[in-house]
């Protein structure tokens, strides 16, 4: 039985490489799948769920092996494969699409889209929590709530409660009327 100072890994280099990138990409599919709002806005059962399936893939990665040297390139492999998702979501807006989404547009002119909330499963009291956060006591105080690629909603209110409403420019004079 080896010690952590163990150097000799009990895999090819290779075999940890295989692994990671196979387990980076089932669990990138997997909370793809599972939606933004996972991702930007975590209860606790959310982050519970993170935290045992790390848990539950690292034996997928390493096969046992807790070698210094396995961790290091199961490590190096993992931040490699994620420096590559993101060049690829930049260079390509078509992967972008596909790895990170789109916006989903929640609120428009003070009405909710239902079926955009359903589709992204977000509660009403989810999205009135995130207005409130704005500055905002409903949807009809909204112009725009857009849910975004990383799980955050930007919420953009009427002018009149923004505090940007501008009474209307003086109009020209009207010429004067024919005698």
């Amino acid at each position: 039985m080896g010690t952590m100072w163990d150097m000799t890994p009990g895999l090819h280099w290779w075999e940890f490489v295989l692994r990671g990138s196979l387990m980076y990409t089932f669990v990138l599919v997997l909370i793809r799948i599972s939606g933004k709002r996972q991702i930007g806005q975590l209860a606790p059962f959310d982050l519970v769920l993170l935290l045992i399936l790390s848990n539950a893939v690292q034996n997928a990665m390493n096969a046992g092996d807790n070698s210094v040297q396995g961790g290091m390139i199961s490590a190096c492999t993992l931040v490699a494969l994620n420096y590559f998702v993101g060049w690829l979501t930049f260079k390509s807006k078509f992967l972008e699409g596909i790895i990170e989404g789109h916006p989903v547009v929640l609120i428009h002119n003070g009405h909710i889209n239902h079926k955009s909330m359903n589709s992204v499963r977000m509660t009403i009291h989810e999205l009135n929590s995130a207005l409130r956060a704005a500055g905002c006591a409903g949807p009809h105080d909204v112009q725009t709530a857009i849910l975004e690629n990383g799980g955050n909603i930007t919420v953009i209110p009427h002018e009149h409660i923004s505090g940007q409403h501008r009474p209307p420019a003086a109009s020209p004079p009207l010429p004067p009327a024919p005698h």
